[in-house]
């Protein structure tokens, strides 16, 4: 036998031990490959904020001496969270937690595309920001009680100095205690960079529902276009680590210059 079969025999039985050994400690199921039981220790680590937004991770030896498993799976683990943009991959300096002031992270919810293919990065307007009671729907799709606080923004993003979005934003009041419209405007960076940084919260994926409408008086006054114009209306649902839904967010979009793009797999 030569070295390199040695060597991989040796990682598969590595891996076959501590598949057996972090299901007698029930770290995860006992039917999950072992590379996606690293890649819940990891997620668990990130959540946890052992290694915050915008840090680098130990190296994949080092995780892979940590867990006692082989690189190969640790790097398996590592290329899904990549894939999932919670971390990302620097050539030549190591992986890092993902942030939402990454430009490949910040707009990776925001499908809207002009006709030319060219990316934006519009610029957006405050209309509102309050706290209220939320209404019974929104406390369902948040998992809260009707009548528990809310905060509610409402923006709109102007896509080549033409309204283009209109956002209206609902996130539980306890846990975005303390944000303000005055926060929101003092603060450069994305909003998601905003409740990532401030808020400690970080959005890592969403559920979204699209439909066409027609805009209503008061959404075409603020998008600037007729009343009954046709909108793309996109509603979200974000959530964080442990499946937390912690925004809804409901969009008009103005598509007469651009297109929704969503990639399937």
């Amino acid at each position: 036998m030569n070295a390199n079969a040695r060597d991989t025999n040796q990682g598969a039985a590595s891996d076959a031990e501590q598949r057996q050994e972090l299901t007698r400690e029930g770290s995860s199921p006992t039917f999950s490959p072992l590379y996606q039981q690293i890649k819940a220790l990891i997620t668990q680590s990130l959540q946890t904020g052992e290694w915050r937004p915008g840090e680098i991770i130990p190296s994949e030896i080092e995780l892979a001496s940590r867990f006692k498993v082989s690189q190969g799976t640790v790097r398996k683990a590592i290329d899904d969270l990549a894939a999932e943009n919670l971390l990302v991959r620097r050539q030549g300096r190591g992986t890092f937690v993902a942030t939402h002031h990454e430009d490949v992270v910040q707009f990776r919810f925001l499908r809207l595309v002009p006709d030319s293919g060219e990316q934006e990065h519009p610029p957006s307007r405050l209309i509102e920001c309050r706290r209220l009671r939320a209404p019974a729907e929104i406390a369902r799709q948040l998992n809260l009680r009707a009548g528990d606080s809310v905060i509610l923004i409402r923006r709109a993003l102007d896509f080549s100095d033409a309204p283009t979005v209109l956002d209206e934003i609902w996130l539980p009041g306890v846990l975005f205690r303390g944000l303000t419209a005055e926060r929101l405007n003092d603060y450069k960076g994305p909003m998601y960079g905003l409740f990532e940084t401030e808020f400690g919260t970080r959005m890592i994926r969403a559920v979204e529902k699209i439909r066409a409408v027609a805009a209503d008086e008061a959404t075409a006054a603020l998008l600037k276009v007729p009343v009954g114009f046709p909108l793309l209306n996109v509603e979200r649902v974000s959530y964080t680590y442990g499946d937390r839904p912690v925004e809804v967010r409901r969009g008009w979009y103005v598509t007469t210059r651009h297109y929704y793009e969503n990639e399937l797999s």
